[in-house]
């Protein structure tokens, strides 16, 4: 890993991107051909991959096409949001550097399950389907609970949360709904375990994803097919089902 931008976003223990642990974490990777990620042809989708032109990969900053490129390798296919965000490479630098920050520090007390939900549930407020089915995916994966996602998405307060969770959830909600954030809900979150820096981190992913939610509304980012399936049958099984 040469560019400085994988230094910056590959961190020992961490991703940029919870796919380039794919391999480990849901078996079987998907084939994609590195060839026409960056290709501005739809392929075989139904639709283009968003609203704006994507470069051609000699068009784009070398950084940038090392990190594309590893992350497809290692995952099997490339989350549409780098091809997107690609379009002005100095945001995307940006935009990556800012997500791991926030999804891939080490320190605090929410596991990567509690900031996939997090980003799910609010993402649902946001009404953007890119991030609800990919966080959804990521949720499945590191939770080992395949349907709790569906829930929050049909119905947060009647999805099977815990006490920790639905606390978590509603700190997160009221910041994406820009709800007057008194010293109630910091006290709710004390309740059960958390502290103000643990609200900081609930609150920075809820005030991300919001800005992500909007930047795939309107450049019309579309989920991978590949997300809608991820987590949701057993590895052992679908090892079996593989010819």
């Amino acid at each position: 890993m040469k560019g400085p931008l994988l230094r910056l976003l590959l961190p020992r223990r961490a991703s940029p991107w919870p796919l380039l642990l794919s391999g480990s974490l849901w078996g079987r990777a998907q084939t994609a051909a590195i060839s026409h990620a960056y290709s501005t042809q739809a392929g075989s989708t139904r639709r283009p991959t968003g609203r704006y032109p994507i470069p051609n990969q000699k068009d784009l900053p070398y950084d940038i096409v090392e990190l594309m490129e590893e992350v497809e390798m290692k995952s099997g296919f490339l989350p549409n949001v780098f091809s997107v965000m690609s379009h002005r490479p100095a945001e995307f630098r940006a935009f990556f550097a800012y997500y791991n920050a926030i999804m891939n520090k080490e320190r605090g007390r929410l596991s990567k399950a509690d900031k996939e939900l997090i980003v799910v549930a609010t993402s649902v407020v946001n009404r953007c389907p890119y991030c609800v089915i990919a966080h959804g995916a990521l949720h499945r994966i590191y939770s080992k609970k395949p349907a709790l996602a569906d829930q929050v998405v049909v119905n947060w307060k009647l999805a099977d949360l815990s006490d920790r969770e639905q606390a978590m959830l509603e700190f997160a909600l009221a910041v994406s709904h820009s709800d007057n954030i008194t010293e109630e809900h910091f006290q709710k979150l004390e309740a059960q375990g958390f502290d103000r820096e643990d609200a900081w981190d609930i609150g920075m992913i809820a005030s991300f994803f919001a800005m992500s939610n909007r930047i795939a509304h309107f450049t019309d980012l579309r989920p991978n097919e590949e997300f809608y399936t991820m987590g949701r049958i057993p590895r052992d099984k679908e090892k079996a089902e593989t010819p």
